[in-house]
C-alpha cells in the first residue's frame, strides 16, 4: 500500500468509476485498476461492488476510506509544514462553507486571499450547516463557516459575522402592499421551509419559538436544498419564506421580490467558523483563519 494507490483507491469512492478516477490523476483504466486490485490483494478484501459502470465502496472499503483520509491529510500537512520552515506557504486548503457564507461570503474573500498567497489552492465544498460540521469533525475539511452553532464537544465555534433573515413574498402577494405582519399570521399563507440541517432553518425555528409561534404550525407546501431554490420559489409565487438578505439583495433592488417585517421581530444571527478542538491545522489553514478574523 501506498500514497498514490490511497489516492487513487479515494478518488475512485468520490467519482464512482474506475475511468473517471484514472483520468482525474493521469492513469489509464487498466493501470487504476490493477492498483486497485493490488489493495484488495493485499487486506485479502473486497473494497468495491461493481455496479454496471459505476462502483461503490463496500464495508470494508468504507472502513479504508476513513484512514486513506487520514493517512492523505496528514501528508498534506508535512509538506506545509515543512514549505512554511522554508518560507513559503503553499498547497491546497480543504475548507467548507454552509449555503448563504459558502455562495456569498467566502467566494470574495477566497479570491482575495489568492491573491495575498498566489501558490494556494482553495477546494471550498458547500452544504449545510450540518454536513459541514460532520466534514470538520472526520477530517475531510479542515475548517468551515457555518450559520449555526452545532452541540459537539469536538468543535469550536467563533464569531465570524452577522446575517440578518427576512420575511420575503411575491410582489403580488397580499402582504407586499401591508409591509408588516404579526408572526401569528405567518400561518395563514403557503409556506416554503430549508431543509433539516440548514442553519438558516434552526434560527428562524428557534427566534419564531421564542416570539409564541412554533414552526410546525407553518402551511409548509415545500421544504429546498438550498437558498437559491427557496428563493426562485418565492418568485414564482409557490409561497412565502423566511431566508438570508444575502440571497435576495439583488431580487429586493429590483423589485423581483418583497421584504416584509414581522412585528416586534428582529431575526439574526451570526456566522462562525467551526474547527477541531485538537486536529492540526495546516499552515494555510491558519493563515486563512488569520485572513478572515482580520477581514471582519
Amino acid at each position: 500500500m501506498d500514497i498514490r494507490q490511497l489516492e487513487l483507491f479515494c478518488k475512485v469512492a468520490d467519482l464512482r468509476s474506475f475511468s473517471k478516477a484514472a483520468k482525474a490523476i493521469s492513469l489509464t483504466q487498466p493501470t487504476a485498476s490493477g492498483h486497485i486490485k493490488s489493495l484488495e490483494d493485499a487486506f485479502g478484501l473486497r473494497l468495491f461492488d461493481r455496479l454496471g459502470r459505476e462502483v461503490a465502496l463496500t464495508q470494508a472499503g468504507k472502513i479504508l476510506y476513513d484512514y486513506a483520509h487520514q493517512i492523505l491529510a496528514l501528508r498534506q500537512e508535512a509538506i506545509q509544514a515543512l514549505q512554511q520552515f522554508t518560507g513559503a506557504i503553499k498547497g491546497t486548503l480543504r475548507l467548507g462553507g454552509s449555503t448563504i457564507p459558502g455562495e456569498y461570503l467566502l467566494p470574495p474573500l477566497i479570491g482575495e486571499f489568492k491573491r495575498r498567497y498566489p501558490h494556494v489552492g482553495i477546494s471550498l465544498q458547500i452544504g449545510d450547516s450540518a454536513s459541514i460540521c460532520q466534514g470538520v469533525l472526520e477530517g475531510k475539511i479542515e475548517f468551515g463557516v457555518v450559520g449555526a452553532r452545532m452541540d459537539e464537544a469536538h468543535l469550536v465555534f467563533e464569531t465570524f459575522r452577522e446575517d440578518k433573515l427576512i420575511l420575503v413574498v411575491h410582489p403580488q402577494h397580499p402582504w407586499a402592499a401591508k409591509g408588516k405582519v404579526g408572526v401569528r399570521n405567518l400561518t395563514d399563507h403557503p409556506f416554503i421551509l430549508r431543509e433539516e440541517g440548514s442553519g438558516s432553518r434552526r434560527t428562524m425555528e428557534e427566534r419564531l419559538q421564542d416570539l409564541g409561534l412554533d414552526a410546525r404550525r407553518l402551511q409548509v407546501v415545500a421544504e429546498m436544498g438550498s437558498s437559491e431554490a427557496v428563493r426562485e420559489a418565492v418568485k414564482a409565487g409557490v409561497g412565502t419564506s423566511i431566508i438570508s438578505r444575502f440571497a435576495v439583495r439583488s431580487e429586493l433592488e429590483m423589485g423581483l421580490l418583497k421584504e416584509v417585517a414581522i412585528a416586534g421581530a428582529s431575526l439574526t444571527r451570526a456566522f462562525y467558523i467551526a474547527h477541531h478542538k485538537v486536529r492540526y491545522r495546516t499552515p494555510i489553514c491558519q493563515a486563512f483563519h488569520a485572513f478572515l478574523l482580520e477581514s471582519n
